[in-house]
């Protein structure tokens, strides 16, 4: 297993209370479909009146085209509970969002499609953005060893909760987490049927 979860081009979002009716609007929510949702992130804001993209917001700059890790500021994801808003910044390309904070919500739903958040300090968000404000950033998120890596030797420390790191690195959600247990699932209800016939 790779330690390196993700790496690639860093997209610096400078705004705190990015709620999820600005990551995903209303008008997108009644597919029921889990696909499609990339053209729809950040919708207001990537796009003018007249449909045409919005030369002056951070997403359409030509030096952060496939970027895949999001930088942004405090209280992201807060608003609504839509799980579309997880969904929308995976397809457009991010598999990690480093912020200051996020709403809970959202952070459970990201988690739970396979999606890293990580959460520093206010002054290390200060100095991930003044590292951008130097030019494009690539950065490597070694998962395993917890650690952001910015080059020329440079890294940033950050905590994750051990079973949300387990199930990252592993690859599973919720219910495949729970799945892992199946044999000992599975000899519990052995035991139960033979002590307990009549429950089936």
């Amino acid at each position: 297993m790779s330690e390196i979860f993700a790496k690639g081009l860093v997209c610096p979002l400078d705004k705190n209370n990015v709620d999820t009716d600005q990551i995903i609007p209303k008008q997108f929510l009644t597919s029921v479909s889990r696909d499609g949702f990339a053209e729809a992130l950040f919708f207001d804001w990537r796009y003018l009146a007249d449909g045409s993209a919005n030369p002056e917001f951070v997403l359409n700059e030509p030096q952060y085209q496939g970027a895949s890790v999001l930088l942004t500021r405090a209280n992201f994801g807060c608003g609504s509970s839509r799980e579309h808003a997880p969904w929308a910044i995976q397809q457009y390309g991010f598999n990690v969002v480093i912020a200051e904070s996020f709403a809970d919500i959202f952070f459970n739903n990201s988690i739970n499609n396979g999606m890293l958040l990580i959460s520093l300090s206010a002054a290390n968000i200060d100095f991930l953005f003044n590292r951008c404000k130097q030019g494009p950033q690539q950065w490597h998120i070694d998962l395993a060893n917890q650690e952001i890596l910015l080059g020329n030797n440079a890294a940033i420390g950050f905590s994750i909760d051990a079973d949300i790191k387990q199930r990252l690195l592993s690859g599973l959600d919720f219910i495949g987490a729970s799945e892992t247990f199946s044999p000992q699932i599975d000899q519990y209800e052995a035991r139960r049927r033979a002590a307990q016939p009549w429950l089936g």
